[in-house]
C-alpha cells in the first residue's frame, strides 16, 4: 500500500512541474518518430485515416481521426489560447501600453523575420503557402526548457518569454483566420455570428455558469467548421466571450462565506444533516464565485490541454518517416531550409534585434548590460522552438500525405531542435544566482511567470 501511494505521489509531483508539459510533448514526438519508422507504421497510418461520423442528416460531421484531432481537439487548445490572451490583455503583461510594448514588438519581430526568410528561400515557388510555418513559438516546450534551467533564468525573463508567446499566439490566430480560410459559407458563418452574439449577451447579463457558454460554443464550432473558416478560430472567439470579471464583490464573498461557516457550527452543535448540506452548498458557491468564469475554465482546461491534447496532436502529426530518398529530397528543398533557418535564425534576430532597437531608443527599462543581453539572446533562441503551432500551420499549408508536408515537418523538427539545444546551452552558462534580487525591467505587481 505504501509503495502504491509513493508511486501516486511521484506521478502527481511530476505533473506539478513546469517542465512536465514540455517533457510530455517530447515523449509524444519521440514515440511518433519511433512508430513511424517501425513495422507499426501501417497501423499508425490506418488509425489516423479511419473515419468517425457523428450527427444525423445535414448535421453530420464525417472526418478522419487525424482531422478530428486537428480540427476538434485543437479547437479546445485554441480555446485555452483565447482565454490566456484575454487574461493577459485585461490583467497581465499586455494590460498596459508600457508593459505590453517590449514583448509585443519583440514578438512582431520574431514573427516577421522568419516569414521574410522563408519568402527569400521560396519566392515564386509552389512552396509559398507555407510562409507562416516558421512564425510560431511553442510555449509548452519553451517553458519546459526554462523550468529545467531553474534559477539560471531570472524571473523577469520567464515573464518576458511568456508575454512574447501570448502575442505570438495572437499573431498566429490572425494569420490562420485571414490567410488559411477556404471558400466561405455565409449561412454557416451567420449561425456562428448569432451564437457569438448570444455568448456576448450571456457575458453582459453576468451569467457565471460555464456550461451555457460551452453548449453554445459547440454550436459555434460546428458552424465555423462548416463555414470554411478554420474551426480552431471558434475556440479563440469563445475564449474571448467568457467573462473575465468576478461576479461577486469581496464583501459579498466574505458575507456568504461567514453564513456557510455559521451553518457548519450549527450543524456540528445540533447534528442536523440538512444544515450540513446547506453549509456545503454555501462553501461551494463561495469557491465558485471567488474566481471569474475565465479563470475557472482556464484551470479546468490546463491539464487536459497540456497533458492530453497537445501530446496527442504531437503523436498524430510528428510521425516523419526517415526514408533515405525523402530525406535526401528534403535536405535539397528550399521549403525545409526556409522553415529551419526561419525558426533558428529569424526568431533570434527578430526578437533580439527588435528588443535592442527599443532599448537603444529608450522605450524600455531593460538594463543595457552584457548579462541582460545574454539572457535575452537565450530566450530569443528558445523562441525558435516552433513545434506545435508550426506543425498545425504546416497541416493547413500542404495536403495530407504530400511530400511538401513531410519536408515541412523535417524543417520544423530541425529548426526547433537546434534552437532548443543552443538556447538551453546559452542560458545554462549563466551562473545559478538563486532568487533574483533585481529586475532588469519593470514587472507589474502580481504578474505570472508562466502561462
Amino acid at each position: 500500500m505504501t509503495n502504491n501511494s509513493s508511486i501516486t505521489e511521484k506521478i502527481k509531483s511530476f505533473f506539478r512541474k513546469d517542465s512536465a508539459a514540455g517533457m510530455m510533448l517530447l515523449f509524444a514526438t519521440i514515440l511518433a518518430l519511433i512508430v513511424a519508422n517501425s513495422p507499426l507504421y501501417e497501423i499508425y497510418h490506418h488509425f489516423l485515416e479511419m473515419h468517425i461520423q457523428i450527427g444525423v442528416g445535414n448535421l453530420t460531421i464525417d472526418e478522419s481521426v487525424h482531422h478530428w484531432i486537428n480540427d476538434g481537439l485543437m479547437a479546445i487548445f485554441f480555446l485555452l489560447v483565447g482565454l490566456e490572451i484575454k487574461r493577459e490583455l485585461k490583467y497581465g503583461e499586455l494590460s498596459t501600453v508600457q508593459s505590453a510594448l517590449l514583448p509585443a514588438v519583440a514578438a512582431v519581430g520574431g514573427a516577421l523575420l522568419p516569414a521574410l526568410i522563408y519568402w527569400g528561400f521560396n519566392a515564386g515557388s509552389a512552396n509559398m503557402s507555407g510562409w507562416a510555418i516558421p512564425m510560431a513559438t511553442d510555449i509548452a516546450f519553451v517553458i519546459g526548457v526554462v523550468a529545467l534551467l531553474g534559477t539560471r533564468v531570472p524571473v523577469w525573463a520567464k515573464v518576458f518569454v511568456t508575454a512574447i508567446a501570448v502575442v505570438d499566439d495572437l499573431i498566429a490566430v490572425l494569420v490562420i483566420a485571414f490567410f488559411y480560410t477556404e471558400s466561405i459559407s455565409m449561412i454557416a458563418l451567420g449561425i456562428a455570428a448569432a451564437g457569438l452574439l448570444v455568448l456576448m449577451l450571456l457575458n453582459y447579463r453576468g451569467v457565471e455558469k460555464i456550461s451555457p457558454y460551452m453548449i453554445i460554443g459547440f454550436v459555434i464550432w460546428w458552424a465555423v467548421l462548416k463555414s470554411g473558416v478554420h474551426a480552431t478560430i471558434a475556440g479563440v472567439l469563445i475564449g474571448f466571450a467568457i467573462p473575465a470579471a468576478r461576479g461577486w464583490s469581496v464583501s459579498k464573498l466574505k458575507e456568504y462565506a461567514q453564513e456557510g461557516f455559521d451553518l457548519f457550527k450549527q450543524a456540528e452543535e445540533d447534528d442536523m444533516p440538512v444544515t450540513k448540506e446547506q453549509a456545503l452548498h454555501h462553501m461551494e458557491e463561495t469557491v465558485v464565485h471567488a474566481e471569474s468564469p475565465l479563470h475557472r475554465l482556464e484551470h479546468k482546461l490546463h491539464f487536459s490541454v497540456y497533458f492530453l491534447i497537445m501530446p496527442i496532436f504531437a503523436f498524430a502529426n510528428a510521425g516523419v518517416v526517415f526514408d533515405t530518398e525523402v530525406m535526401g529530397h528534403a535536405f535539397a528543398s528550399t521549403l525545409t531550409w526556409g522553415i529551419a533557418i526561419g525558426l533558428f535564425v529569424g526568431k533570434q534576430i527578430g526578437i533580439l534585434g527588435f528588443t535592442w532597437i527599443l532599448t537603444k531608443l529608450g522605450f524600455t527599462d531593460l538594463a543595457d548590460n552584457k548579462e541582460t543581453w545574454k539572457v535575452v539572446y537565450g530566450v530569443a533562441l528558445l523562441a525558435g522552438i516552433g513545434f506545435t503551432m508550426s506543425l498545425f500551420i504546416a497541416n493547413l499549408s500542404f495536403d495530407a500525405g504530400s511530400e511538401f508536408l513531410e519536408f515541412g515537418k523535417i524543417g520544423i523538427l530541425l529548426g526547433s531542435f537546434v534552437s532548443g539545444v543552443l538556447g538551453y546551452y546559452v542560458l545554462s552558462r549563466r551562473p545559478d544566482y538563486g532568487a533574483d534580487t533585481q529586475q532588469p525591467y519593470d514587472v507589474p505587481e502580481g504578474s505570472e511567470a508562466t502561462s
